[in-house]
């Protein structure tokens, strides 16, 4: 037994062979496909919110489409313990094949299910389904392919070779917005919002054929065919992973000191901060969507650097450092993001600030993702129309029974309740304070969208790859740190659990979470603090009590 081990040790440092290389390449093809898939929905939540909830408020539609996406995030885990254990008992290539059939049919439904207007609230209905059967494929995905390719690599290069799969995330993330402004710039910008956003999704039907092909080309992971022919392969997965204090105290330091921080991160780099650039700073989203692009070709090949440079200093101290400088730095970037990107309305918000006295008893909570609740206080009328502009604002209490008013620079503009009003009566006044506002925002210098011939484009492209090496930082090693955490018996299941948890919940939630403190608060930046405090946590977490993995031969670990 002593002399098998050791000749499985003395083969895993051997370099690849060409065709085990192949295999890899194929296995992260694959998953770029099914993460294209994914992310076609958060690149296009304004469209489908127009699309699919219309029967909402614009800023209700908008937070509701937010959640339609955050949907599939948090059904992941269920996704990870479902396809974790088949992984673990049959194996990992047939796994990767029901994901990815999963994954391009639900994708390709949603580019020809009617909208709101033509079947109505089973409209919605259906699409969230769609997400969730998405989130249940992408559960099982991506334990599937880390651990696929950590036990086809090298002793000492399994950083290096994870790593390629870590960059398909954001490899789909820029092929999905490649092909949307190659579509959007074909058919123009009227029609891409009518029917041309169908498109990008109507093509992962090739993108599927492309994916089945290859995953039925692949071998089976040598590890588990060769614990399999020894009959050493788990009969309860679960049981063992999350039964048993041993392996599950792992799981739970896996998912605070590591996965938590690292899916705040990843998130707040590229998908919060493409929504803070279309939502709050107002640019337009064909130039968001370039400038994220060149941001993302600019930093993608550092998953790679990050995660060789892993291989000779370890895991743990990239990933902690990344969540700390992501936590100390993402309040000044944003703001010199907002500086360089919209001027005009940082100069706004710094000469005539704008702010909102009410008592605070009659102002509401005010995320409304059903679009149920009618907001009739005058502090919530007049917060829904700052909401509604982006612009952030002061909150001042108000004695009890004085009537909200807002104030723009010097200009105050009294709100007004819709209590003893009539509907006639209430449209006419909302027009005319709606107005009001309007006007005062622009004479003080807020803009109704973004001045595309002042922005700093450089600068903006900067501060976006600087957020995109935060990603890789801690994206880059966690695939390799994560796999050397657990046996191959359970690894699948043990591994995919606190990373679509951390992924699917914390990082998934973040731009609803984000959107709603920002509503709550009238702070536009104050959506930051969830990302910070969470990538602080897992930075304290991960440094005080997780190990160093690089050094540790999982070939001994059936």
């Amino acid at each position: 037994m002593v002399r098998a081990a050791g000749r499985v040790r003395n083969s895993a440092h051997k370099s690849m062979s060409a065709e085990e290389r192949k295999v890899i390449l194929a296995s992260s093809l694959g998953t770029v496909f099914e993460w294209y898939d994914f992310y076609l929905y958060g690149s296009l939540a304004t469209i489908i919110a127009k699309q699919f909830f219309t029967g909402l408020d614009s800023t209700s539609a908008f937070i509701f489409a937010l959640l339609a996406f955050a949907a599939g995030f948090i059904v992941r885990p269920f996704g990870a313990l479902v396809f974790g254990r088949l992984g673990d008992m049959i194996g990992r290539k047939y796994t990767f094949l029901v994901t990815v059939l999963i994954m391009g049919l639900s994708t390709f439904i949603v580019g020809v299910l009617p909208g709101y207007e033509s079947i109505g609230v089973a409209a919605p209905v259906i699409l969230i389904g769609l997400r969730l059967m998405q989130g249940l494929a992408l559960g099982g995905e991506y334990g599937g392919a880390a651990t696929y390719v950590a036990e086809h690599a090298p002793h000492g290069k399994r950083g290096l070779y994870t790593s390629w799969i870590q960059t398909t995330a954001t490899m789909g993330l820029f092929l999905s917005l490649s092909i949307i402004l190659g579509v959007r710039t074909l058919v123009g910008e009227a029609a891409f919002a009518d029917w041309g956003w169908r498109i990008p999704f109507l093509l992962s039907i090739i993108l599927l054929a492309v994916s089945v092909y290859i995953r039925l080309s692949m071998n089976e992971s040598p590890a588990f065919k060769r614990m399999k022919e020894h009959g050493r392969t788990s009969r309860a997965p679960l049981s063992e992973s999350f039964g048993r204090w041993k392996n599950l105290k792992v799981v739970i330091l896996a998912l605070l000191g590591l996965t938590a921080g690292q899916a705040v991160v990843w998130y707040t780099g590229q998908f919060y901060a493409l929504f803070f650039l279309t939502q709050a700073l107002k640019v337009d989203i064909t130039t968001a969507n370039i400038l994220l692009a060149v941001a993302l070709l600019i930093g993608t090949p550092f998953f790679v650097v990050f995660g060789t440079w892993s291989d000779r200093i370890g895991r743990k101290p990239i990933i902690m450092i990344g969540c700390l400088l992501a936590a100390l730095t993402y309040f000044p970037l944003f703001k010199m993001l907002t500086q360089a990107a919209n001027p005009d309305l940082a100069q706004a918000q710094a000469t005539n600030k704008v702010v909102v006295n009410a008592n605070p008893a009659e102002c509401s909570f005010q995320f409304n993702p059903t679009g149920t609740v009618k907001f009739t206080s005058s502090c919530d009328i007049a917060k829904q129309v700052l909401a509604a502009q982006s612009v952030s604002y002061d909150n001042v209490a108000a004695p009890a029974g004085q009537m909200a008013w807002i104030a723009i620079g010097d200009v105050v503009i009294q709100s007004y309740a819709t209590q003893g009003l009539t509907l006639d009566q209430v449209r006419v006044t909302d027009q005319a304070f709606k107005k009001s506002v309007n006007d005062a925002l622009r004479a003080a210098g807020y803009p109704a969208k973004a001045d595309p011939t002042k922005m700093n484009k450089p600068l903006m492209i900067g501060i976006l790859t600087l957020l995109v090496l935060y990603v890789t930082m801690v994206y880059g090693p966690i695939a390799a740190m994560l796999v050397e955490l657990f046996p191959t018996r359970i690894r699948y299941s043990s591994l995919s659990l606190p990373y679509h948890i951390g992924n699917g919940w914390f990082g998934g939630l973040l731009p609803t979470t984000s959107f709603a403190i920002v509503a709550q608060t009238g702070n536009m930046y104050n959506g930051l603090w969830y990302p910070v405090v969470i990538a602080g946590v897992t930075f304290v977490i991960g440094t005080l009590f997780l190990r160093e993995t690089k050094d540790i031969d999982i070939y001994a670990r059936d």
